[in-house]
Parts: structure tokens; C-alpha cells; sequence
């Protein structure tokens, strides 16, 4: 009977509260990841709120390890907890692809082609002269929703396969420069947190 409690508080101890720190640390990580994402979109009512729940979280587990001074694998999963809650929040952050972004596209080639077909689903660019390390080159900037990255990825490489290419994020844009007719409505689902202009 002895031996069946000293069992049950072993398991408890090394695994069950491990387990729970764990846990914890990938759920408040996880919202942390998220909460720093959001400030840098400029969401400034949600940012907070998810800055409470955080704290709230991380107190319940930091609690358990000063409980448990002594047990090593409290320490094995805080850590644990905390790299696989960045992961997760990363991933979170990706799915749900929210805010703009500006494309810009370095070609040697003509790109009156490419300008065509990106027109054509509705984005809008500006294309500028310049000059490169090889000669002149064409330069075009376009501020797209980040869901239709890859949209607009797939038409510069059909389009124009050896154009150099990147993609930014943007904190704040004029909202007035990007269509009615392009405009996402999933993009609305935050809109009334984002920070004035």
C-alpha cells in the first residue's frame, strides 16, 4: 500500500507536472509568438489580449517550477515547451496569413507581359527604370495581401522564370492605393483592430 502511493506521487511528480509545464509552455509561447506578430501588423486591441492570457499561462507554469525545485524534468520541458511553442506559433502565424506585403521584381526582360497578367487578376503595380551590375533592368513594386503571395509568385514565374524577386512585409499601407474589387474579405476578420492611421 505504501509502495503504491510512493508509485502514484512518482509518477505525478516526474511525469504528470512535466507534462503539464510542457504543455503550458507551448500554449503561452505559442499566443507570445502570435501577440509579437500582431504588433508588428499593428493590431493594437488584440495584441493585449493575448498578452494576458500569455502572462496568465506562464504564471500557472513558472509556478510549478518553483514547486518543484528539484525535479529536473520540469526544466527539460519549460525548455521543451518553449521551442516547440515558437514552432507552433509560427506555423499559426502562417495559416493564418494576415497583413500585406510588397512585392518587387527586378527583370532584364520586357515586362509588359508580365504587367498584363498581374493587371489582369486585379493587382496593381508600379514599374520603374533602373539600372543593374548587367545594364538596365525593369523594377516593379506591388502591395498584395499575403494569401496571394503565391498567386503572385506563379505568374512571375510564368511569365518571367529569371526574374529576381522579393517579398517584405508592411506594417501600415494606404488603403486607398489597393482596389475595392481586390480587397480580401478574410482580411476583414482583424481589420477593426489595426491601428489607426
Amino acid at each position: 500500500m505504501v509502495f503504491e502511493g510512493l508509485a502514484g506521487a512518482d509518477i505525478y511528480t516526474w511525469v504528470l507536472i512535466p507534462v503539464l509545464i510542457f504543455v503550458a509552455r507551448i500554449f503561452d509561447v505559442s499566443i507570445g509568438t502570435m501577440r509579437v506578430i500582431f504588433i508588428s501588423r499593428g493590431y493594437r486591441l488584440l495584441a493585449p489580449v493575448l498578452g494576458f492570457f500569455e502572462v496568465l499561462i506562464w504564471l500557472l507554469a513558472i509556478q510549478q517550477i518553483l514547486a518543484h525545485l528539484s525535479n529536473v524534468m520540469c526544466y527539460i520541458a519549460y525548455g521543451g515547451g518553449f521551442a516547440f511553442g515558437t514552432f507552433i506559433g509560427m506555423v499559426i502565424e502562417e495559416k493564418l496569413s494576415i497583413g500585406k506585403v510588397i512585392v518587387r521584381v527586378i527583370t532584364k526582360r520586357d515586362a509588359s507581359s508580365l504587367v498584363k497578367a498581374l493587371e489582369g487578376e486585379g493587382y496593381i503595380e508600379t514599374i520603374s527604370k533602373a539600372h543593374g551590375p548587367t545594364g538596365d533592368v525593369n523594377v516593379l513594386f506591388m502591395v498584395v495581401e499575403r494569401p496571394d503571395i503565391p498567386s503572385v509568385v506563379d505568374i512571375i514565374k510564368r511569365h518571367n522564370p529569371h526574374a529576381f524577386f522579393s517579398v517584405e512585409d508592411v506594417r501600415f499601407v494606404s488603403e486607398e492605393h489597393i482596389p475595392k474589387h481586390y480587397r480580401r474579405k478574410y482580411n476583414n476578420i482583424f481589420g477593426f483592430y489595426r491601428k489607426g492611421k
